[in-house]
């Protein structure tokens, strides 16, 4: 698969315009990108924008903090479903995990995919902020609660992905539950590291320039 069918095209700053999602969901439809990615109040815009398209809408929940009460991220989540989203990103309830009240944080995954049915869930576990062991007991939860996806960051963190914490979480996955990098990737050379190791799809907002990067390098 190209590299541009991994990339969910992403835009979460909270300072972003409705001119700015509409730009995304262009760069988005120009370059194939998997899904776009942007804050649940945006997507009966890029709704509109994307049409018919093949592009997929992805939205956050609970973001960035994870610390929202899970009958707040149902909400969330089944009115931007409603709305015209096709995937979900949440954010774990970190303060809990590192609480080890780990029925708590299993609960929270698993009543917000059982509202959402079929629609794919990702779980961001915001890897900067747990140890080693935490990232793999939050994989082992994220495999109960039937998630469909596990995430690295949401970017807004100390840091983003590193290729050690996916290769633990690919570890404790193996074929259960699914891989999205998120958070510093900025450049395809990095992107192909990720996908090369396992991960199933890179959140970046520098997809436009990964994209010119490898068509300039005739690699496209």
């Amino acid at each position: 698969m190209k590299l541009n069918r991994y990339i969910d095209h992403t835009l979460l700053s909270a300072a972003a315009t409705e001119a700015d999602i509409l730009k995304l969901c262009e760069e988005a439809l120009k370059y194939n990108f998997y899904s776009v990615c942007i804050n649940s109040c945006y997507v009966p815009i890029a709704k509109q924008a994307l049409g018919q398209s093949e592009v997929k809408i992805c939205t956050v929940v609970g973001f960035p903090l994870g610390a929202m009460s899970t009958e707040a991220k149902i909400f969330e989540a089944k009115t931007a479903i409603e709305q015209g989203a096709t995937e979900i990103d949440m954010v774990i309830n970190i303060g809990r995990l590192k609480s080890k009240n780990y029925l708590a944080v299993l609960k929270d995954i698993s009543k917000i995919k059982t509202a959402i049915g079929n629609t794919t869930l990702k779980v961001i576990l915001e890897i900067s902020e747990l140890s080693k062991n935490e990232i793999v007991k939050a994989c082992e939860i994220c495999i109960d609660a039937k998630a469909d996806f596990i995430k690295t960051s949401t970017g807004f963190s100390k840091s983003g992905a590193t290729l050690t914490a996916v290769k633990i979480m690919r570890k404790t996955v193996r074929d259960k539950v699914k891989i999205k990098a998120s958070g510093g990737i900025r450049d395809a050379e990095t992107a192909q590291k990720y996908v090369d190791i396992g991960v199933d799809r890179i959140g970046a907002s520098s997809g436009v320039a990964m994209m010119n990067n490898l068509m300039s390098n005739a690699a496209y």
